[in-house]
């Protein structure tokens, strides 16, 4: 077959850059799709990021209602396999138990997708229900990391992270509820944000999986692609139960000027946990790398009990994936989750959380509150806390102590040692604020390392302003310019 551009040159593009070839004239939607396909073919067996590509709509991209004049063109997009539905599709959330689910209808998100000129060609990895850290039970798959094969891709938005940074699409699906668009974009070198509540919708589902705490986005590798994702697919649909706010002015304008002088906090700490010395230092790096841009950057923490919060978050995942996996079994007619078909931690999760009583979640409720409050204090006096987005390197491939698959018997104990590692992301979740991670840093292995910017509530605009000043700084070389070992434009 012959491809539409080289590999370089399909590289070398974001979303947006073909996106206008295509309203050039130059390139098809159908032959962007084969390439993307094409791409697939040449990595996927060596990182295992696509679970199914949808045959029907790459060969006629319009097929299922992509609006090929929309500002994404017919770009091929690939969909974690959870959250949004697509109807008539296979949804089977990276567990044995839903083997051959098939959604009924298309979620609000997936018909703003769609209008917004995105085709979803396909689905990748995810770890089982999106509770832990990666995509990896033999079982299913496991999904590598395109810099290191011996590594993972973290999670749970695995499969759309490695194959953005394998350079098959530009653009993927990506959801977050503790981390899981941040903490995968961090360790493969991607662009990931997680935005305010209330601006993404799966109606006529909760805001997703996890009720208030998840999020939608995208994996990209440009701001201005992340930037035009969120433009174009914001917005609740009729009957939300909390507030869709808009911005004032659309994010892809915004980005053309940089952010007024910031202040800066930078955090390597929270609570118990914090990161290593080498993670730290690269922290403080970038911190003075902000400098030089202009910012005033100095060393400050948010008054929160973090250990309550933490303990509060815990709360919330262990109630909400029961009661998400009481559904599913309901739905089949189970009483309980099979042991052949959950993986064992899961199974904990809902022997654990399927009594919680009304009582235990309104403290957990009181605790958001009051961790919510100390943000918001805290962004009276400062625009951004700059973190890293994992307090440890990433793990390798068959480290059990992070996966579903463990032989914990402590849900809360496996839990803990989750936040040992990835201590700065889900807090935000909690909050409801905005978070985005850039690859700015390496780890010890010199893998990928996303340093973490969050700010208050409805100021994602700033976080991409100043994420797309520090893009225009290195001349859009993240990670140093380098590409991942696993990558299309490599053999």
């Amino acid at each position: 077959m012959t491809l539409a551009m080289s590999w370089d040159e399909w590289a070398g593009h974001d979303g947006t850059a073909l996106a206008e070839r295509v309203r050039k004239g130059e390139v098809t939607p159908a032959e962007l799709a084969a390439q993307a396909v094409a791409g697939v073919a040449k990595v996927d067996p060596r990182i295992s990021a696509v679970v199914e590509l949808f045959d029907d709509v790459i060969a006629d991209p319009a097929k299922d209602g992509a609006d090929l004049n929309g500002p994404f063109a017919g770009l091929p997009f690939l969909m974690k396999d959870l959250g949004p539905t697509l109807k008539g599709r296979l949804q089977e959330m990276g567990s044995l138990l839903m083997r051959g689910n098939r959604a009924e209808a298309d979620t609000f998100l997936t018909t703003k997708m769609r209008k917004a000129g995105l085709n979803l060609i396909g689905r990748t990895t995810t770890p089982e229900f999106g509770v832990c850290s990666s995509a990896e039970n033999p079982a299913v798959y496991v999904t590598r990391n395109p810099w290191n094969t011996d590594y993972t891709t973290c999670g749970s938005s695995a499969g759309s992270a490695a194959a953005v940074a394998a350079g098959v699409v530009p653009l993927a699906h990506a959801t977050d509820g503790g981390g899981s668009i941040r903490i995968p974009a961090g360790v493969n070198g991607n662009i990931g944000l997680k935005v305010s509540r209330g601006v993404f919708s799966i109606a006529p589902h909760l805001s997703d999986l996890s009720g208030l705490v998840s999020i939608q986005g995208c994996q990209s590798r440009t701001v201005r692609d992340t930037a035009a994702f969120v433009d174009a697919c914001r917005g609740g649909a009729p009957g939300e139960f909390m507030p869709y706010w808009a911005a004032p002015e659309p994010y892809t304008k915004a980005i053309t000027r940089d952010p007024p002088r910031l202040k800066i906090a930078l955090s390597h700490q929270w609570g118990d946990y914090r990161a290593t010395p080498h993670i730290a230092a690269e922290l403080k790096r970038v911190g003075r790398f902000l400098e030089s841009l202009g910012h005033h950057v100095e060393e400050a923490l948010p008054a929160v009990d973090f250990r309550a919060a933490f303990a509060a978050q815990t709360t919330c995942y262990i109630s909400n994936f029961a009661v998400v996996i009481g559904n599913l079994l309901a739905a089949r007619g189970l009483d309980r989750p099979p042991a052949d078909l959950v993986e064992p931690v899961n199974i904990r999760i809902w022997e654990h959380g399927r009594d919680f009583s009304f009582a235990e979640r309104a403290r957990m409720q009181a605790v958001f509150n009051t961790t919510s409050r100390g943000f918001g204090a805290f962004f009276e006096d400062y625009d951004i806390i700059l973190t890293p987005i994992t307090a440890l390197p990433t793990p390798k491939v068959g480290t059990t102590e992070y996966l579903t698959l463990s032989d914990n018997p402590s849900v809360l104990d496996w839990f803990e040692n989750l936040w040992r590692n990835f201590a700065f992301t889900p807090l935000a979740n909690l909050c409801g604020i905005p978070a985005i991670s850039l690859p700015l840093a390496t780890n010890e292995h010199g893998l990928p390392l996303g340093i973490q910017a969050q700010a208050k509530q409805a100021n994602d605009g700033l976080l991409l302003q100043l994420a797309a000043q520090v893009e225009r700084a290195i001349g859009g070389r993240w990670s140093d310019g380098r590409k991942p070992g696993v990558h299309v434009t490599a053999g």
